[in-house]
């Protein structure tokens, strides 16, 4: 039997963090320099073997419903994998549902990216719980007596599966039920009911199209009270043990994030409480929406460094024509392209969570309320162009099973959809523009620290200037504008901070307009070499 030749090592055994070096320059620039070790144990953790085939074994045997007991009673509890739970014992272990309410210190939410960004990279279907989780409890303050019962527990350390009584478990993880089939994202137009009972209980009664993880053990609903929509928190367990008329009607067969479960559910006399002002749900639910949009982001970020990893991995050890691919010029021209790209997230990814962590900062304030939904909507986009090249740069290798690149592939479009789809945070950065214009003063002052830089880059500012002055409120062109927003920010981004070559020909191609409609068509003279070498990981 022959061995097989000329095919790369599995890429494990290394550290993720220490092997990054946009995230560990952004983490010390963001003031989270003091989680280093921190991100380092699960960057260290990330890159075993054991923990890569939790990702794989998780996402080979999905999540199982089972409506009822063997004795007809209903039941409506979700059945894991063991890996699962692996995947969120570390997740929850490590703080990463919520670093920034356990440790409300300056950087508390950049060490919580940079941490869940890592770890995502293991696999990502786990994040969405974790996920959920961390941004219910900037909702759930709206509501002080709820946030004192439940913030305790949605806040502790321990991993503790299962439906019980709140008050006799170790830990808590929320979900969210917003979209109905009728509306999707035009949550308005939500048919569920509450009906107000005794003792500030309401009974919901309705059907949600998607609710995401429904093994939590509370979830955020928004349904129709008498003066309006309105937010409230439904447990899946009463107080006196028994459990919800929460059903579960089927889980959803999903193109990716397969580990994962999401459902559809039938509320059916459901005990709620609400959270914030009655007709005021969009209104309190949407601190959760910010946050989980931020989350977006660093799951876009996290596939593209996989991506990247895996494919200046792979090319540097397979050889065609006689020539290792890496050293081919055309492949050089498409990783590093790959890489500009992946190093340009990250570093918005940072940014945005240090607005969050500034966020009493009223310039920053107005800063994330535009530049969130900039960045939401044009990275999800390019996380799909990238890990897409990334599968191509394995050729047939990537497209098969064993790879972790089917996997990143599938999951890539999530984000882009989860949390308004890509015209919902267009139209929403109009909103943002018209309704709170100091969050343009606040968007256009932090691009503008990177003047005198980079003449490209001023060309670029004085253009988007001119388009937000003119027509920029035109629903049509609305994507347009957003991604020229998009563009001009990272470009100031990695001009002030990024690497000076990774700067230049992000410059020179998206700014300059030196580049092609895909990836590997950079210009001549950018030192393409030393960004590939910068962005592979060491083993």
């Amino acid at each position: 039997m022959s061995a097989a030749t000329n095919q790369p090592p599995p890429l494990v055994d290394y550290n993720l963090f220490e092997a990054d070096a946009t995230l560990r320059e952004a983490l010390e620039r963001e003031g989270a320099g003091w989680a280093h070790d921190w991100v380092s144990e699960l960057g260290r953790l990330a890159g075993t073997e054991e923990a890569i085939a939790w990702g794989f074994q998780a996402n080979s045997n999905p999540p199982q419903l089972h409506t009822h007991d063997r004795f007809g009673n209903r039941i409506d509890e979700v059945e894991f994998h063991p890996a699962w739970h692996r995947l969120m014992e570390v997740a929850i272990g490590h703080g990463l549902h919520a670093l920034p309410w356990r440790e409300p210190r300056a950087g508390a939410h950049a060490a919580r990216a940079a941490g869940f960004y890592v770890w995502s990279q293991v696999e990502g279907g786990h994040g969405c719980p974790v996920s959920m989780t961390y941004a219910a409890v900037a909702a759930l303050r709206t509501q002080s007596d709820l946030a004192a019962e439940w913030e305790p527990l949605m806040t502790t350390l321990d991993y503790d599966p299962g439906l019980r009584p709140p008050a006799g478990k170790r830990g808590v993880l929320f979900g969210m039920a917003m979209t109905e089939k009728q509306g999707g994202s035009d949550v308005r137009s939500n048919t569920t009911r509450a009906t107000p009972g005794q003792d500030g209980e309401y009974q919901l009664n309705g059907h949600k199209w998607f609710c995401s993880a429904p093994m939590c053990d509370a979830f955020l609903v928004l349904a129709q009270a008498p003066a309006g929509l309105s937010c409230f928190l439904l447990p899946r367990v009463l107080p006196d043990g028994s459990r919800n008329a929460f059903h579960i009607q089927r889980l959803k067969d999903k193109l990716g994030n397969r580990s994962n479960a999401s459902s559809e559910i039938e509320l059916d006399d459901a005990i709620a409480w609400m959270v914030g002002e009655e007709g005021n749900g969009v209104r309190t639910i949407i601190e959760m929406v910010n946050h989980t949009r931020l989350d977006c982001v660093i799951g876009s970020a996290s596939l593209m460094r996989q991506a990247v990893a895996q494919a200046t991995h792979h090319t540097a050890h397979r050889s065609a024509f006689g020539r290792l691919l890496s050293e081919q010029p055309l492949m050089v021209n498409v990783l590093a392209d790959m890489a500009v790209e992946s190093e340009a997230t990250t570093v918005l990814m940072m940014r945005l969570a240090g607005a969050f962590d500034r966020g009493a900062d009223p310039a920053q304030s107005h800063f994330r309320r535009l530049a969130l939904a900039v960045g939401k909507y044009w990275t999800c986009k390019r996380a799909i162009a990238l890990v897409a090249e990334a599968l191509e740069c394995h050729g047939g290798n990537g497209y098969v099973e064993e790879s972790i690149m089917p996997r990143l592939y599938r999951e890539a479009p999530l984000n882009s959809i989860w949390e308004g789809s890509g015209n919902v945070n267009a139209l929403d950065v109009l909103r943002a523009m018209d309704r709170e214009p100091e969050s343009v003063s606040a968007f256009m002052g932090e691009v503008e620290q990177a003047r005198g830089s980079d003449p490209r880059l001023d060309r670029s500012i004085d253009q988007l200037k001119k388009e937000l002055t003119n027509g920029a409120g035109a629903e049509a062109g609305a994507r347009r504008l957003v991604e020229r927003m998009a563009i001009v920010l990272e470009g100031s981004l990695l001009v002030r901070h990024g690497d000076p070559q990774v700067a230049e020909a992000f410059a020179a191609s998206r700014l300059g307009g030196d580049w092609g409609h895909s990836f590997g068509t950079l210009p001549k003279g950018l030192h393409l070499a030393s960004i590939v070498q910068r962005h592979r990981p060491a083993t």
